[in-house]
Protein backbone atom coordinates (compact mmCIF):
# COMPACT_ATOMS: atom_id res chain seq x y z
CA UNK A 1 0.00 0.00 0.00
CA UNK A 2 2.44 2.45 0.36
CA UNK A 3 3.37 2.07 -3.01
CA UNK A 4 0.46 3.59 -4.51
CA UNK A 5 0.95 7.14 -3.51
CA UNK A 6 3.98 7.43 -4.36
CA UNK A 7 2.93 6.42 -8.11
CA UNK A 8 0.36 9.01 -7.85
CA UNK A 9 3.08 11.36 -6.25
CA UNK A 10 5.11 10.50 -9.37
CA UNK A 11 1.90 10.79 -12.07
CA UNK A 12 1.11 14.01 -10.56
CA UNK A 13 4.56 15.45 -10.50
CA UNK A 14 5.07 14.41 -14.05
CA UNK A 15 1.55 15.81 -15.53
CA UNK A 16 3.25 19.50 -13.81
CA UNK A 17 6.61 19.43 -15.53
CA UNK A 18 4.24 18.32 -18.84
CA UNK A 19 2.13 21.47 -17.57
CA UNK A 20 4.90 23.85 -17.19
CA UNK A 21 6.95 22.80 -20.44
CA UNK A 22 3.88 22.98 -22.48
CA UNK A 23 3.60 26.68 -21.41
CA UNK A 24 6.96 27.61 -22.16
CA UNK A 25 6.97 26.42 -25.39
CA UNK A 26 5.23 29.61 -26.32
CA UNK A 27 8.09 31.60 -25.54
CA UNK A 28 10.01 30.26 -28.06
CA UNK A 29 7.60 30.48 -30.56
CA UNK A 30 10.18 33.03 -32.40
CA UNK A 31 12.80 29.78 -32.48
CA UNK A 32 10.75 27.47 -34.34
CA UNK A 33 12.58 26.79 -37.52
CA UNK A 34 9.27 27.18 -39.86
CA UNK A 35 8.09 30.17 -38.73
CA UNK A 36 8.67 33.29 -41.18
CA UNK A 37 11.85 35.57 -40.06
CA UNK A 38 11.65 39.46 -39.68
CA UNK A 39 13.61 41.26 -42.36
CA UNK A 40 16.70 42.64 -40.43
CA UNK A 41 15.94 46.39 -39.46
CA UNK A 42 17.55 48.84 -41.60
CA UNK A 43 20.72 50.52 -40.38
CA UNK A 44 20.65 53.46 -39.25
CA UNK A 45 21.38 56.88 -40.87
CA UNK A 46 24.56 58.46 -41.22
CA UNK A 47 26.22 62.10 -42.45
CA UNK A 48 29.60 61.80 -42.87
CA UNK A 49 29.42 63.58 -46.18
CA UNK A 50 27.95 65.89 -48.14
CA UNK A 51 26.16 65.42 -51.27
CA UNK A 52 25.56 68.00 -53.90
CA UNK A 53 23.66 67.66 -57.37
CA UNK A 54 20.96 65.99 -55.85
CA UNK A 55 18.22 66.11 -53.11
CA UNK A 56 19.78 65.50 -49.94
CA UNK A 57 17.24 62.52 -49.02
CA UNK A 58 18.38 60.68 -52.79
CA UNK A 59 21.18 59.02 -51.60
CA UNK A 60 21.18 58.01 -48.03
CA UNK A 61 24.47 57.11 -45.99
CA UNK A 62 25.09 54.47 -43.53
CA UNK A 63 27.89 52.93 -42.07
CA UNK A 64 28.63 48.90 -42.78
CA UNK A 65 31.02 48.66 -40.09
CA UNK A 66 34.15 50.46 -40.70
CA UNK A 67 33.13 51.56 -44.16
CA UNK A 68 30.52 54.41 -44.81
CA UNK A 69 28.30 53.24 -48.03
CA UNK A 70 26.80 55.80 -50.05
CA UNK A 71 23.32 54.34 -51.24
CA UNK A 72 23.33 54.87 -55.17
CA UNK A 73 20.80 52.09 -55.88
CA UNK A 74 18.09 54.97 -56.72
CA UNK A 75 20.37 56.45 -59.31
CA UNK A 76 19.74 55.29 -63.16
CA UNK A 77 20.40 56.53 -66.90
CA UNK A 78 23.05 58.99 -66.61
CA UNK A 79 24.01 61.58 -63.86
CA UNK A 80 25.72 62.80 -61.21
CA UNK A 81 26.73 64.06 -57.92
CA UNK A 82 29.56 66.18 -56.02
CA UNK A 83 30.69 64.70 -52.50
CA UNK A 84 32.74 67.00 -49.72
CA UNK A 85 33.41 65.51 -46.08
CA UNK A 86 31.47 67.19 -43.86
CA UNK A 87 33.02 70.25 -42.54
CA UNK A 88 35.66 69.81 -39.89
CA UNK A 89 35.55 66.13 -40.44
CA UNK A 90 38.28 64.43 -43.07
CA UNK A 91 36.96 61.20 -45.76
CA UNK A 92 35.86 57.91 -44.32
CA UNK A 93 38.89 55.89 -44.41
CA UNK A 94 36.61 53.23 -46.14
CA UNK A 95 33.88 54.54 -48.49
CA UNK A 96 31.56 51.71 -51.19
CA UNK A 97 28.62 52.42 -53.30
CA UNK A 98 25.95 50.97 -53.54
CA UNK A 99 24.44 50.39 -56.96
CA UNK A 100 21.62 48.12 -58.84
CA UNK A 101 22.87 45.84 -61.27
CA UNK A 102 20.91 46.83 -64.60
CA UNK A 103 20.28 50.43 -63.51
CA UNK A 104 23.72 51.84 -64.59
CA UNK A 105 26.92 50.42 -66.37
CA UNK A 106 29.86 51.69 -64.79
CA UNK A 107 30.65 54.20 -62.05
CA UNK A 108 33.51 56.74 -62.10
CA UNK A 109 34.76 58.50 -59.35
CA UNK A 110 37.20 61.74 -59.70
CA UNK A 111 39.04 62.55 -56.60
CA UNK A 112 43.11 61.71 -56.19
CA UNK A 113 42.71 58.98 -58.09
CA UNK A 114 40.51 58.87 -60.96
CA UNK A 115 38.82 55.18 -60.82
CA UNK A 116 35.86 53.64 -63.27
CA UNK A 117 34.08 50.98 -61.84
CA UNK A 118 32.28 48.60 -64.23
CA UNK A 119 28.68 47.29 -62.90
CA UNK A 120 27.71 43.72 -64.01
CA UNK A 121 24.08 43.77 -66.08
CA UNK A 122 22.68 41.13 -63.96
CA UNK A 123 21.55 40.35 -60.88
CA UNK A 124 18.90 42.96 -59.83
CA UNK A 125 20.40 42.80 -56.15
CA UNK A 126 22.18 45.92 -55.04
CA UNK A 127 26.17 45.31 -55.15
CA UNK A 128 28.65 47.14 -52.81
CA UNK A 129 31.38 49.22 -55.12
CA UNK A 130 34.24 49.72 -52.28
CA UNK A 131 37.04 52.46 -53.29
CA UNK A 132 40.28 50.96 -53.44
CA UNK A 133 42.93 52.99 -51.09
CA UNK A 134 44.49 56.19 -52.19
CA UNK A 135 41.69 57.06 -54.56
CA UNK A 136 40.38 59.60 -51.44
CA UNK A 137 43.67 60.82 -49.46
CA UNK A 138 42.66 63.51 -46.82
CA UNK A 139 43.59 66.32 -48.57
CA UNK A 140 41.24 65.91 -51.26
CA UNK A 141 39.00 68.65 -51.12
CA UNK A 142 35.65 66.90 -53.14
CA UNK A 143 35.06 63.66 -55.16
CA UNK A 144 32.85 63.71 -58.18
CA UNK A 145 30.84 60.64 -58.69
CA UNK A 146 29.45 59.90 -62.22
CA UNK A 147 27.11 56.85 -63.54
CA UNK A 148 25.62 56.12 -67.23
CA UNK A 149 24.66 53.25 -68.95
CA UNK A 150 28.57 52.28 -70.14
CA UNK A 151 32.44 53.37 -68.94
CA UNK A 152 32.08 55.00 -72.71
CA UNK A 153 28.61 57.26 -71.80
CA UNK A 154 29.58 58.28 -68.59
CA UNK A 155 28.43 62.23 -68.00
Amino acid sequence: MTHRPRRHAAAGAAALMLAVSVSGCSSLKAHWPWRHRDPPPPPPPAHAVEITGAPTDSFPQHWQRNTLVVDLSAASGSGSITLRPVEGVSWPLRLAFRVTPGSIGALEVHAAQRIVLPVTPGGGQPVDLELAPGVVTPWTPQMLVAWGPSATALP
